[in-house]
């Protein structure tokens, strides 16, 4: 378990919704010297807790407008490593997630359309060896989506 005391929570909670914030504003909103607050940074990424700065890019944009979830099935069970190896390099894999239950993987899915997405299906995963079963569902709309943390206060 990693410390975190008030101000590693405090700029965790200012810079999760803009990564570019400058390190005098961020400074300035702690009422700290903008050189502490580097450092302060620079150690939250060392430790890991900073994992990346990243883009948020609306989708639709790359047309990638249908946004599918689907359930594997490995032949192995639960947890078989060689298809989590694979499905982790496909780019089209948004999230892969090892669940408990029926199924052994989720993986989230951007695409252009249903012709794509079955094309994807049909191509990538039924070439990965263990897979004996996909579920698909098609979100119709998204009402939130956003990888934002619940940071507490103390």
């Amino acid at each position: 378990m990693i410390e975190l005391d008030e101000v590693d929570l405090t700029i965790l909670s200012l810079m999760q919704p803009d990564a570019r914030m400058q390190n005098a504003a961020l400074a300035k909103e702690l009422g700290m010297a903008p050189s502490a607050v580097l450092e302060r940074v620079r150690k939250l990424e060392e430790k890991g807790i900073i994992r990346s700065y990243s883009t948020n890019i609306e989708p639709s944009a790359l047309d990638l407008k249908l946004l599918a979830f689907i359930f594997i099935k490995s032949s192995t069970g639960p947890g078989n490593e060689n298809v989590g190896r694979q499905l982790v390099k496909m780019p089209e894999v948004l999230e892969l997630h090892n669940i408990a239950g029926e199924d052994c993987y989720i993986i989230k899915v951007r695409s252009t359309d249903t012709q794509a997405l079955a094309q994807f299906m049909r191509v990538k995963l039924g070439k990965i060896a263990g897979i004996i079963s996909t579920k698909s569902t098609i979100v119709l709309e998204t009402l939130k989506e956003d990888n934002y943390l619940a940071v507490p206060t103390k």
